[in-house]
């Protein structure tokens, strides 16, 4: 069974949401990612997307 591969691309930034600019995930995401579960870590993924989605449509 393959773990999850963390979404982080080495450049993190975090905006005055506290959301990675980068990678889009929540600061707590991010220093919970290590200890999520892989339906935890599947959730966060979604919520990356649906970030990443709502970036790209404010554009």
């Amino acid at each position: 069974m393959n773990a999850l591969a963390s979404p982080c691309v080495g450049r993190c930034r975090l905006n005055n949401q506290d959301i990675c600019i980068a990678c889009y995930r929540s600061l707590t995401e991010i220093t919970e990612w290590s200890q999520s579960s892989d339906s935890e870590k599947q959730i966060i993924i979604k919520n990356i997307s649906s970030r990443r989605q709502q970036s790209i449509n404010q554009e």
